[in-house]
């Protein structure tokens, strides 16, 4: 039991992670909290359905199509919503509002093409899954895992080792100063916006294969993200990893011994703690930013 609640903790934090890491991204260059990143999360899920269970293209084509939607969608609300708001000087506040309606406008028109009512992504037969220490751990779980880990560090030596890494880099760091000497901030800021999007895209994907989805499904994702990226430390990539797999290890044993209502209590009572005393995270810095 204590081994199928870790393996299923893994991959669920996994999922986290990868939400996290693409919130964060966008967070660092654009200064607010971009809330709709839920709203690709989902996204991503029902774009699979709909290229793969509705319109019978091979998983593999429906998948790439589903990331590519999201990274549309998401390069869609920076350059029409979110770059027009900020070129006539919305604060954060407006722009976190902004973000909300966004999130609340893509989740009704999912429910009025979808329906409400839960779908179930099949990439093929049923398998059982494989025993490892008396926990059955299925493909998808394998792969969200292993997946996350994978995308995780090469966006990490993409940042560090670039030059669009580092012009994301000194953008987070500065702003001002980066437009100062250049820097074509709107460029970077949609790159993020497309990379971020993409990640939220593959998560919902995977958390879609691995359980059914709904069309509020991105709004859990989204706060376990952003709890994940503060618990690992806002802007390091490797810490998001780290805080989606200590949330998701956290809420799924925690269970063992507490009722299975009480998930969303403990990670929120773990996001307190790490406020109260140790705010920068597992493997966040002081005035330190993406990637490190």
């Amino acid at each position: 039991m204590v081994w199928q609640s870790v393996v299923n903790g893994l991959s669920a934090g996994s999922a986290y992670a990868l939400v996290a890491i693409g919130f964060a991204l966008i967070f660092e260059v654009s200064a607010f909290y971009h809330l709709s990143h839920g709203a690709i999360f989902t996204s991503g899920a029902y774009l699979s359905y709909l290229f793969g269970i509705m319109w019978g293209l091979p998983t593999g084509l429906a998948i790439l199509f589903a990331i590519v939607g999201s990274a549309i969608l998401g390069a869609g609300m920076e350059y029409a919503v979110y770059r027009p708001m900020r070129h006539k000087g919305a604060t954060s506040l407006v722009l976190l509002i902004a973000s909300l309606g966004l999130l609340v406008v893509i989740q009704n028109v999912i429910s009025l093409i979808f329906g409400d009512a839960t779908k179930t992504l099949q990439a093929g037969p049923v398998v059982e899954g494989l025993d490892v220490f008396g926990a059955r751990v299925t493909p998808i779980q394998i792969t969200t895992i292993v997946l996350s880990i994978a995308l995780s560090g090469c966006l990490w030596a993409l940042m560090r080792y670039t030059k669009w890494g580092k012009v994301m880099r000194a953008v987070a760091a500065d702003r001002e100063l980066s437009v100062i000497v250049g820097a074509r901030t709107d460029q970077i800021i949609l790159g993020a916006f497309i990379a971020g999007s993409m990640l939220a895209g593959i998560a919902g994907i995977l958390v879609g294969y691995d359980m059914n989805i709904t069309p509020t499904m991105g709004f859990e994702a989204m706060l376990m993200g952003v709890v994940a990226a503060i618990v690992g430390g806002m802007g390091s990539i490797p810490g998001a990893l780290l805080g989606g797999w200590f949330i998701g290890l956290s809420e799924h044993l925690g269970v063992l011994k507490l009722p299975s209502q009480w998930q969303d209590t403990i990670v929120f009572l773990i996001l307190l703690v790490f406020l109260l005393l140790k705010p920068e995270g597992f493997l966040g810095r002081p005035r330190q930013k993406l990637a490190d």
